[in-house]
């Protein structure tokens, strides 16, 4: 999903068309974008709102995934859950062009609307775009750039417009519906499931897969809408306005799992040599302590301290402890309650890796290896401690 574009322009003929009805001849069409794998971010494609009237010399888009780097206190905003977004509109043209550029489809849906309703419609989205209406709190899941499309036809119009989700036979979770994008990203999807806990794991029904561009396009394709007393397709027509092209994975660093794997072999071979010389290496146990230590703070923190609200309830602070990081402290002094530490280190990785499959939270399978290295390393700690 779209989330920043650089400065937004609105031509002086729009903002002329302010007031302005639209004619007869006026569309209004949903836009969907296809991913992109260059950036995270681009990874789940984008959608936006066209209006396109000849006879007014308008051809806007409204675009909700815009937001402003300069606004106070954006980074802490950021990092507290606390993000704004706004609707933006601009020439469409410049908008198509860019996503043509990074060789991204671009599909149009025109919605069967009556003139009245086109009218309310945009009316709506005039009055959006205004200063004072244009931002809107921003949330990952429930309220981004591709479910306001769905909310914003379902304000103007009413109960006119009825989405029939009968059409999904899956059963995804949210969790499930992200990884479906991020393939070709093994770190971000790793790094997402890190950081995102218990939510991300319900049922997602099919109103709540409309959060990912795709099921925008395929809900109004299966979208309702009612016109003097008789229910018509939402969708009048459908233009592929650009195919992209079969796009070249960029390459990156190694799978995790494979870069995780190593890891826990090299403990394992340096455990072998510790057992072996009767000496644990807390170098290693030291530093493992802390990155997991230091990871766990993060987790505690945006659970209890962010309002970003799918990141709660995450079971992965079962093995990236807080605690972790007061053991790795303490390691330097070794006092007699640190081997209890480690005992209870290893038993607690052991339970998790037996309940791993069975755990209500999904946890990333390249995770495994890491939680072997924290058990190994605990139990040597345990069997090799000497004052």
């Amino acid at each position: 999903m779209k989330k920043c574009i650089g400065a937004c322009i609105l031509f002086f003929a729009f903002m002329g068309a302010y007031a302005q009805a639209l004619s007869d001849r006026a569309t209004i069409s949903v836009i969907t974008c296809g991913p992109f794998q260059g950036e995270l971010y681009s990874a789940f494609g984008h959608n936006a709102i066209r209006v396109y009237d000849p006879d007014q010399n308008i051809d806007a888009v409204f675009n909700y995934g815009v937001f402003d780097f300069d606004q106070p206190h954006f980074y802490l905003n950021f990092a507290r859950g606390y993000l704004f977004y706004k609707l933006a509109a601009y020439d469409y043209r410049r908008f198509q062009s860019s996503y043509i550029y990074y060789n991204r489809f671009l599909h149009a849906q025109e919605l069967n609307l009556t003139p009245e309703q086109k009218q309310k419609l945009f009316d709506y989205l005039m009055w959006n775009r205004k200063p004072e209406n244009e931002t809107y709190r921003y949330d990952y899941f429930y309220n981004n750039c591709a479910t306001k499309i769905r909310d914003v036809v379902v304000t103007a119009l009413g109960k006119d417009v009825t989405f029939d989700g009968s059409y999904i036979k899956t059963d995804y979770t949210i969790r499930q519906l992200t990884d479906l994008y991020l393939g070709h990203q093994p770190w971000g999807d790793l790094g997402i499931d890190i950081c995102l806990g218990l939510p991300m794991d319900k049922k997602a029904s099919p109103y709540e897969y409309m959060f990912l561009p795709d099921y925008i396009e395929s809900g109004f394709d299966h979208a309702t809408i009612q016109q003097n007393g008789t229910t018509v397709p939402l969708v009048k027509a459908k233009v592929n306005v650009y195919d992209a092209r079969p796009e070249e994975i960029p390459g990156g660093l190694p799978h995790p799992l494979y870069v995780f794997g190593t890891l826990a072999l090299l403990c394992i071979a340096i455990t072998a040599w510790d057992f072996k010389r009767g000496k644990p290496s807390t170098w290693l146990d030291g530093t493992l302590l802390t990155v997991t230590g230091l990871l766990g703070f993060l987790l505690f923190f945006l659970w209890f301290f962010t309002d970003h609200q799918a990141a709660a309830k995450n079971f992965n602070l079962l093995w990236a402890l807080p605690s972790n990081l007061v053991a790795a402290i303490a390691l330097f002094r070794r006092p007699m309650w640190l081997k209890k530490y480690f005992l209870g280190l290893a038993i607690l990785s052991a339970l998790l890796l037996l309940t791993w499959p069975i755990l209500p939270q999904q946890l990333h399978t390249s995770l495994i290896p890491i939680v072997i290295a924290i058990l190994i390393r605990a139990f040597t700690q345990y069997k090799l401690w000497k004052k």
